[in-house]
């Protein structure tokens, strides 16, 4: 092997060792993750404080990424106990008995700019069903994911009994994220 034939394989293999490998984060401070619709017309927007993130991602390889969310349900709220307690209970997140949501994402797709998908699924009240989260990516020493989803309550058995009626609350609800992010330690 010749003298210069060593530094050129070790440089080579470095840059194929990180060609294949995404960043590892975690949630940071300042994350939020939401949810939106209406009931009888009248908006509303609640929160799941505690909810955890952690992600492998790469804007540049976005098909090597993983998402991983958890969701504690008994800690979703709107801030007006009447709905609250409701949506907690049987009808709707069942939170005794599920109490933690789930959504994973193993395959991202670039949309262009610094806008990815990431083709997931949504684990809720026993059910897995396929939910697309759309976000933007940006980077920097803290990155900061921020996206938009749509959940099919129904297709979770969320709002059953009376709650199944889409005159009252309609099916489609809009889940918002925003989470900051730092280095996995």
């Amino acid at each position: 092997m010749t003298r210069y034939a060593f530094p050129v394989l070790a440089a080579a293999l470095a840059l194929a060792a990180t060609a294949t490998h995404a960043a590892d984060y975690v949630q940071a401070p300042g994350s939020t993750l939401g949810f939106s619709g209406s009931y009888q017309g009248e908006a509303f927007n609640g929160t799941f404080p505690g909810f955890s993130t952690r992600i492998s991602f790469d804007p540049a390889k976005p098909a090597i990424g993983r998402l991983d969310v958890a969701i504690p349900l008994a800690t979703a709220t709107t801030r007006n106990p009447d709905y609250d307690g409701e949506l907690r209970g049987s009808a709707f997140f069942d939170s005794r008995k599920y109490p933690q949501a789930r959504y994973t994402a193993s395959k991202f797709r670039a949309l262009g700019g610094n806008r990815f998908a990431a083709d997931g699924v949504l684990s809720l009240r026993g059910v897995s069903k396929p939910v697309t989260l759309n976000f933007t990516w940006t980077p920097g020493a803290k990155p900061v994911l921020s996206g938009t989803a749509t959940v099919k309550r129904l297709d979770f058995g969320v709002g059953g009994g009376e709650w199944a009626d889409t005159g009252l609350i309609p099916n489609d609800i809009k889940v918002s994220t925003k989470v900051v992010l730092q280095p996995k330690g």
